[in-house]
């Protein structure tokens, strides 16, 4: 009776040691994959933001070089500036911007978007990233 006893004690210890293991394995590859999912869509925010930044700068040079050149010519820089940035942003997929002018400086705002992969699955489909840039139209010969 008392052997039968013991062997019941050691089952039931030996079990419930099995189960504390099993939560922490369970705890720790949970953490596991939610670090992983914030790094890989974390980079996606980067991408996201990279794309932006590079086009609203691609758009903010395009424009002061338009300026640039219609001043040569004596023509509105302002109006060329502008047209040569949205043209620029127009060739440039999946990024859409807004572009300003105040004060002789062309202000280009710029988002774009990419798609997560682990925040999908709590309904996060995408990322959005945002870039800006300004360019000076100054008068050929002037100083900024």
């Amino acid at each position: 009776m008392i052997i039968k006893e013991s062997i019941i004690k050691l089952r039931t210890a030996q079990d419930e040691r099995g189960q504390a293991i099993n939560l922490f394995v369970l705890v720790i590859m949970s953490a596991l994959i939610i670090t992983t999912g914030l790094v890989i869509d974390g980079g996606q925010k980067v991408t996201a933001t990279s794309r932006a930044e590079s086009a609203a700068a691609g758009a903010g040079r395009a424009a002061g070089n338009a300026a640039a050149t219609q001043q040569l010519g004596d023509r509105d820089a302002a109006s060329a500036a502008v047209l040569a940035a949205k043209t620029y942003l127009a060739g440039q997929p999946g990024v859409h911007g807004t572009i300003s002018i105040t004060n002789g400086v062309v202000v280009v705002t710029t988002s774009a978007q990419e798609p997560t992969i682990f925040l999908s699955v709590i309904g996060i489909g995408s990322i959005v990233g945002r870039g800006s840039a300004r360019a000076n139209i100054v008068a050929t010969g002037a100083s900024r």
